[in-house]
């Protein structure tokens, strides 16, 4: 009904819709031209956000409140730098250190082209409705600076061809998410909802680069080199995404990547379990829940996973992100019916959407696909616009409370429509704008239960039956326009143009979407949709339902069923809010687990501190004993054979003194005694390096072993005059820690210095003695003041740094006041 295989053509590699039906012409997608990007517009955009976040603090002294229409001014010329770009696709470089190789690559398609205008371009419809929100909120310099810089993130998280850059920008949205949430800094509810946010979200980013570390191993088995590049080029990942599935599941790191990068999506996104941040991060001002938690940031998750679906898509895939998804938008849409709040109810809704687009992209069938990339554009057009409403109301009514509300379409009726066209289009009413991605999902869900059966017949039915929520919560929120005004709800002032415009621009974006939905498809979703598809993708066909299908008859239901059930709306949200307690929630769970670590903080951090420096010692050596010999097992590193080994009498002589002044240092009577125990050892390494032909080494350690003795007999009469008594249990711990250490650092030695058939000493001993390479015969010396010049100057920065504080010290001793 909605999708039809249409005939193709495939120029260099990209598939191109040769036309469709209803059409008279032909139907573009954006990487039909197959021009490349330019480089100087992609960084212009991505960068120029950030610069502005630097300039923010000194624009505001100078323009005070008017810095909204600078911020928006930015995200403006972002917008039009990444728009101009449009028809292209392809990766842009930018060196950084070209002679290691290491350089910031962006990567434009339908996909990145599409989050990359949302970010920009909702970012300048919310500075401009800031500026009438936020005239008399505090830290607007702080607040402009962290919305720009955000902004900046979401962009590099769009654009980022590598997994390191996508990480970076990941987390940095997490960080300005965090300062945006907390905003209000005197209220604690706000600061507990930052850190809440952050918790979850920095932790899911963190299993993330565990999933993209294993991604890189896999690809070195996959294709000989490791390589961190995911799209962009003909050796990225998803471009070899057939050799990539099958050394993943060669090695056995198929589901644990799979599972990482969906926990990283599942906690950025707002997926069950990890959906309870979002709700608490409603203490933001309005138009950053606007921004962030509907139309960028939470989207980042589920652009991961259309961005990863190509390289992981499988029967795992479908089973994981379509359960996920379906389950995240049934379970918090029936939390949007128990919500007291206008902005919780629209939280909730949020993340009921987008278990809807991770749902769709979760279908290995195109129309899964057509669903998750056409729902991030209808979501973020209806959602932007309901929360830029509820700040109106809010802003206007004084209240957020949805049983004080009522009957505002007499006191706002241009906003009153707006909230029409946006909240039908939330339910999936026809023929506004969520309908069609609804309807995709449908097909989508029907067609993998027609072909699979059995328990497969759960995805339509839980469709439908999340989908019936939306319906009652989407006309619960129009409602605040309906009926009569309640006596208890003073006078609601006219808003300002600032902030009513900015809804109505989405909304009527939304509407047409709604009129003409093949104009959004042909415009930018075909050509996103293209970008999450492996292999070549068909042309998508979107318009209103002529016939019954098995879709329109789940819509059918859908909307019989919300309406059938609307009069018992109160009812229903009693029993959701009486339910939603206790274990029953994931805050329970969320509070109990920091109250935990708390207590468990408490009793642990007396054991750990206690002011002795033996305690602090066992449990800092201890822990890194125990992380490096794990972290050799896990890696699975093999000992160097000893071959060819002949020790002489000399050195025999020197390790056998070094041996017993280290068994003698155990038993040293005093503290005199222990050090001039311990120097002997030192000074047997200084005659082992001459022996080894190192004299400079040697030199190096005589001086340091000296004014280590000279420094520790100093300052021998500041502790005390015994070792003190130490009990059997204390010197069986120190003897297995010191050996564990001593094994350690040993075996650490030798793992580091095993011959390797790419070692660079042969690079040295041929190039040192050469004139171009530095002329000299000592080899260690021409590293030092050659290869290593510039580590070299630093090195005698700080020690000349360091001498010149100690005279100067030592000059100002006697300058001093007396007392």
């Amino acid at each position: 009904m909605f999708s039809v295989a249409l005939p193709t053509a495939v120029a260099d590699g990209v598939p191109t819709v040769v036309g469709r039906p209803g059409s008279g012409g032909i139907a573009l997608t954006l990487a039909q031209t197959g021009t490349d990007p330019s480089s100087m517009a992609l960084f212009a955009a991505l960068g120029l956000p950030f610069l502005a976040a630097l300039l923010a603090p000194l624009v505001y002294r100078a323009l005070g409140e008017r810095t909204a229409w600078f911020a928006a001014l930015v995200a403006l010329v972002s917008f039009g730098l990444v728009a101009s770009q449009y028809g292209t696709q392809g990766p842009v470089t930018l060196p950084w250190i070209p002679t290691l190789g290491i350089s910031l690559t962006l990567y434009l398609d339908g996909l990145s082209l599409l989050i990359s205008l949302l970010a920009s371009g909702v970012g300048v419809l919310i500075f401009t409705y800031s500026a009438g929100y936020m005239h008399d909120e505090p830290g607007k310099a702080r607040y402009y600076a962290t919305l720009l810089a955000f902004m900046g993130s979401m962009l590099g998280v769009a654009l980022a061809s590598d997994l390191i850059a996508l990480f970076v920008f990941w987390e940095l949205t997490s960080i300005t998410s965090f300062g945006l949430v907390g905003h209000y800094r005197d209220s604690e509810s706000a600061q507990s909802a930052a850190r809440q946010a952050l918790i979850v979200t920095v932790s899911g980013g963190l299993f993330m680069l565990v999933g993209f570390i294993l991604l890189a191993y896999a690809s070195e088995v996959a294709f000989g080199a490791p390589t961190f590049t995911l799209i962009g080029g003909p050796d990225s990942m998803i471009a070899n995404a057939e050799a990539m599935r099958t050394a993943l599941r060669n090695t056995g790191l198929f589901l644990p990547v799979l599972g990482l990068v969906a926990l990283g999506a599942a906690a950025k996104s707002a997926q069950v379990p990890l959906h309870f941040w979002l709700p608490s991060a409603m203490e933001a001002p309005t138009p950053v829940s606007a921004f962030l938690h509907s139309a960028t940031m939470v989207k980042a998750g589920v652009f991961l996973v259309g961005r990863t679906r190509p390289l992981l898509t499988g029967e795992e895939w479908m089973v994981l992100f379509a359960s996920l998804g379906l389950l995240t938008m049934t379970v918090t849409a029936i939390r949007a019916l128990g919500a007291t709040d206008i902005k919780e109810l629209l939280a909730y809704s949020t993340a009921s959407h987008l278990g809807l687009i991770t749902a769709g992209f979760g279908f290995t069938n195109q129309l899964g696909a057509e669903t998750g990339a056409f729902h991030i554009l209808n979501h973020a057009l209806f959602k932007a616009t309901l929360f830029l409403v509820a700040g109106i109301v809010a802003h206007e009514a004084g209240t957020r409370a949805l049983d004080e509300l009522g009957g505002l379409r007499h006191d706002l009726p241009l906003v009153g429509v707006i909230t029409a066209i946006a909240a039908l289009g939330m339910a999936g009413v026809p023929p506004f704008n969520g309908f069609y991605s609804k309807e995709l999902l449908y097909e989508a869900a029907y067609e993998t239960a027609h072909e699979l059966g059995g328990l497969a017949w759960a995805f339509p039915v839980v469709a439908v039956v999340g989908s019936v929520f939306t319906f009652l919560y989407s006309i619960r929120f129009l409602w605040l326009f309906m009926g009569e005004k309640p006596d208890s709800l003073g006078a609601v002032h006219s808003p300002s143009y600032a902030l009513v415009a900015p809804p109505a621009v989405l909304a009527g974006l939304a509407m047409v979407v709604g009129i003409d939905p093949q104009l959004a498809v042909d415009t930018i979703v075909q050509s996103a949709f293209a970008s999450t598809v492996a292999g070549e993708a068909h042309s998508m066909s979107v318009y209103l339902p002529t016939y019954l299908s098995p879709a329109v008859a789940m819509s059918a239901v859908t909307i019989a069923a919300g309406i059938a059930l609307s009069p018992f709306y109160d009812r229903l949200a009693d029993g959701v809010r009486r339910l939603s307690q206790g274990p029953a929630t994931a805050t329970w769970w969320y509070d109990g687990a920091v109250v935990g670590l708390e207590r468990a903080s408490a009793v642990s951090l007396p054991r750990l501190q206690t002011g002795r420096f033996r305690t602090a010692a066992v449990w800092l050596l201890g822990s890194t004993v125990l992380l490096v010999l794990a972290g050799y097992v896990a890696a699975g590193v093999s000992l160097p054979a000893f071959t060819g080994l002949s020790v002489t009498a000399p050195v025999v002589v020197i390790l056998a003194v070094a041996v017993l002044a280290a068994a003698a240092i155990g038993i040293a009577p005093s503290h005199i005694a222990g050090v001039l125990t311990l120097s002997i050892l030192g000074f047997m390494v200084a005659l082992f390096f001459v022996l080894s032909s190192a004299p400079d080494l040697a030199l190096t350690q005589l001086v340091v072993e000296t004014l280590v003795l000279v420094i520790f007999l100093l300052v021998l009469d500041k502790l005390p005059a015994f070792y003190g008594e130490a009990t059997r249990s204390n010197v069986v711990r120190d003897a297995v820690l010191a050996a564990g250490v001593g094994l350690t650092v040993c075996l650490t030695v030798l793992v580091a210095t095993a011959p390797s058939p790419d070692t660079i000493a042969g690079f040295f001993v041929e190039t040192a003695p050469l004139p171009e390479g530095g002329g000299g015969g000592n080899i260690v010396n021409v590293i030092l003041v050659d290869f290593r010049a510039l580590d070299t100057l630093g090195e005698i920065s700080v020690v000349a740094m360091a001498a010149i504080s100690v005279v100067t010290l030592i000059a100002m001793r006697g300058r001093g006041e007396s007392s």
